[in-house]
């Protein structure tokens, strides 16, 4: 059994958190999963696999190591688990994970194609084109599906140099989006704003509007939201941890 002062309160937390995507009208049914990792006491505490938003309680959130493998004699883990496993460890700055099957978004990922950054709204959040990953190969799908998911998110932030905290958010390929953040509600409000993009997206393409926004206002939107000298919001706020 795992002891931590603040476990029942990061179950709390992360119970809320995946609230917030059927809430948001992100996921219908079960098709969506919210974990945090706790790095100082080595946990991560992710959606039980399968079970409805509806009859779902915090002291159904799952703990496992940072390998994945289960700490408490609960519930069965999101079947997504191993991706978010490869994400925290190969993303050190990010602490939340959100998958949904989002309708804008999988329309992307179904499509193979980044979603580009034609304006500002994307601006405010992701610094460039949300990227979409390579297919999987077939030994991939048949073999550690959920691990290999991960290593292909890598795969592609590194192949594109992209700062995962730059551009939160990416596409699997013929499946759907993941996000994450340093806290579970930012993580939570980049798959809102990604999605929200994502239509916006498809409906500047079907207008036949398809022109990037320019480098200098990505910039500016981008950095004054995240900059080193950015103005947006009040002075003094605080962010949650978690």
């Amino acid at each position: 059994m795992i002891m931590t002062k603040n476990l029942s309160q990061i179950k709390e937390s992360v119970f809320q958190a995946n609230l917030d995507l059927p809430n948001s009208g992100l996921v219908k049914l079960t098709w969506g999963n919210v974990s945090f990792i706790d790095r100082e006491e080595q946990i991560i505490i992710i959606k039980p696999s399968g079970v409805p938003y509806q009859s779902m309680t915090p002291e159904n959130m799952v703990v496992t190591d940072l390998d994945g493998n289960v700490v408490e004699d609960n519930l069965k883990p999101s079947s997504d688990l191993s991706t978010h496993v490869v994400l925290y460890k190969n993303f050190p700055k990010i602490n939340a994970v959100v998958h949904t099957h989002s309708k804008w978004a999988v329309n992307w990922a179904q499509s193979g194609r980044d979603i580009p950054a034609y304006g500002t709204t994307h601006a405010d959040a992701f610094y460039g084109d949300v990227p979409c990953t390579r297919s999987l190969t077939t030994s991939e799908i048949n073999g550690d599906y959920e691990a290999a998911t991960g290593n292909v998110i890598v795969e592609t932030f590194s192949k594109r140099n992209i700062e995962p905290l730059s551009i939160p958010a990416v596409l699997v390929n013929g499946h759907g989006p993941f996000t994450w953040g340093e806290t579970l509600s930012k993580a939570v409000e980049n798959s809102i704003i990604l999605d929200e993009v994502a239509e916006m997206a498809l409906h500047t393409e079907a207008l036949s509007y398809n022109r990037r926004i320019s480098q200098d206002l990505l910039d500016k939107h981008y950095y004054r939201k995240h900059g080193l000298n950015a103005y947006y919001g009040q002075k003094g706020s605080t962010k949650n941890f978690i």
